[in-house]
C-alpha cells in the first residue's frame, strides 16, 4: 500500500472550493474539475466514506484526520476522480439492490392515490394556515374541536397523502436517473445537488405544464386566460360554479364542466384549449429555453437559488390535471429519462441567463419532457 503522507495534487484549493460552496455557488464550483471533485466528495463526507475510499484506493496514513480535516486530507490527496466515482457507483448499487427489490411493491401502492389534493394545505404554509385559519381565528373550544375534527382532520389527511406521494415518486425518479451509466449519484444528502451528468451537478425539480407559463404565453399570443374563457362559457350557458373556489380547482371543475356540456360553442372553446395547449408543449420540445428561464425567474422566495437545475415536466395531454399520475408510470418515465441521458453531448445542459428582483444570473440547466400519449 502507498502511504498517502505528502502527496498532494490539489495543494490551496480547498479553502476557495468551501467558500464557494458556502456562498452556494454551486455553478462555478460545477464548472471546473477541481470543484467537481470538491463535491462528489462532499457527498462522500461521512468519515466511515471517506476512509473507505481511502482503502479501495489502496492507499493507507498512520494516523488518519478526523472531521473536517479528513475531508481536506482526501481533497489534497493523490486519489484519483476514477477511483471516487467507482466507490461512489459501488455503494450506491448496494443502497439501491434494497430499494430495488421492493420497487414492484412500492409502486403498486403508488397507484392506489386517488386523488392528488392537499386540501389547503401546503408545506410551505402549514403551520400558517393553522394558525392563521384555527388558532388565531376561532374563539370557543367547541368551535375549535369541531373544526379540527371537521375542515383540519381532512385538509390533513389530504397533506399527508400528497406528502407520502411525493416522498416515494421522487425516490423512484431520482434512482432512473442514478442508474444510467452517464450519472454519478450524490451519496449522501449534498444542498441543491442530486446527481452528476457526465460530471456537470444538477438538482433534479419534477413539475408539470406551468400554469403560469402558459397564461403568459397565452397572454403574448393576445388570448385571454383559460379561466376567463371558461368563467364566461359556464355563465352564458347557466352552467354552475363555486365563484369562491380557488383559481387553480375552479380551473379544472370548469374545464370538466364545460368538456361534458353537449353544446356546440363548448367544444369549440375545449378544442381551442387543447390545441394552444399542444402548442405550448411542441414548442418546449423544440427549445426548452423560454420555460426554464420562467421556471428560474418565477421561484418563491424561500425557494430561491440559481443552482444548475434539471427540470423533468410531465404532461398528460389526455388529462392535463392527472400529470401527477405519471410520477408512478416507471415504464414511461424510464424511456423518456434514459432516451434523454443516451443523446447527451459531452457537456451536458443550456447556458441561461434570468433576472431575480432586478440581479442578473446565469445557470446551467434543462428540460426533460415526458408525456403521455
Amino acid at each position: 500500500m502507498a502511504v498517502l503522507t505528502g502527496e498532494t495534487r490539489h495543494p490551496g484549493l480547498f479553502d476557495e472550493a468551501e467558500r464557494l460552496f458556502r456562498a452556494e455557488n454551486i455553478q462555478v464550483l460545477g464548472s471546473t474539475p477541481q470543484g467537481r471533485r470538491y463535491l462528489k466528495l462532499r457527498s462522500l463526507s461521512r468519515r466511515e466514506y471517506l476512509t473507505a475510499l481511502l482503502d479501495q484506493s489502496g492507499y493507507s496514513l498512520d494516523e488518519r484526520p478526523t472531521g473536517r480535516a479528513l475531508f481536506r486530507y482526501v481533497y489534497e490527496s493523490v486519489v484519483q476522480e476514477a477511483d471516487i466515482d467507482k466507490f461512489i457507483d459501488a455503494r450506491y448499487r448496494e443502497e439501491r439492490k434494497e430499494r430495488k427489490e421492493k420497487e414492484a411493491s412500492l409502486v403498486n401502492e403508488l397507484y392506489k392515490m386517488e386523488v392528488f389534493d392537499w386540501g389547503g394545505l401546503h408545506q410551505n404554509s402549514l403551520e400558517k394556515t393553522i394558525v392563521d385559519n384555527y388558532v388565531k381565528k376561532i374563539i370557543t373550544y367547541d368551535a375549535l374541536e369541531q373544526a379540527i375534527e371537521g375542515d383540519l382532520h381532512t385538509s390533513m389527511r389530504g397533506y399527508v397523502l400528497c406528502s407520502w406521494y411525493n416522498h416515494w415518486t421522487s425516490i423512484l425518479i431520482e434512482d432512473l436517473f442514478r442508474d444510467h451509466p452517464s450519472v454519478v449519484p450524490a451519496l449522501g444528502q449534498v444542498k441543491k445537488i442530486d446527481f452528476f451528468v457526465k460530471g456537470v451537478p444538477f438538482d433534479l425539480k419534477v413539475t408539470y405544464l406551468p400554469e403560469g407559463y402558459l397564461a403568459d404565453v397565452r397572454r403574448k399570443d393576445g388570448k385571454r386566460p383559460e379561466l376567463t374563457v371558461l368563467r364566461k362559457c359556464a355563465r352564458d350557458l347557466g352552467i354552475p360554479f363555486d365563484p369562491e373556489m380557488a383559481n387553480n380547482r375552479l380551473l379544472e371543475d370548469l374545464w370538466k364542466k364545460v368538456s361534458d356540456h353537449p353544446a356546440p360553442q363548448c367544444a369549440a372553446i375545449i378544442r381551442e384549449l387543447r390545441e394552444f395547449r399542444e402548442g405550448v408543449v411542441a414548442g418546449f420540445r423544440e427549445n426548452p429555453s423560454e420555460l426554464i428561464v420562467w421556471l428560474y425567474e418565477n421561484q418563491g422566495i424561500r425557494r430561491f437559488d440559481a443552482s444548475n437545475r434539471l427540470f423533468l415536466v410531465l404532461v398528460d395531454t389526455e388529462d392535463y390535471f392527472g400529470s401527477w399520475k405519471l410520477k408512478r408510470a416507471l415504464p414511461r418515465l424510464r424511456d423518456g429519462i434514459h432516451n434523454y441521458l443516451g443523446q447527451l453531448p459531452a457537456r451536458p445542459g443550456r447556458e441561461i441567463s434570468f433576472q431575480w428582483e432586478g440581479d442578473p444570473y446565469n445557470a446551467l440547466s434543462d428540460v426533460v419532457l415526458v408525456t403521455k400519449p
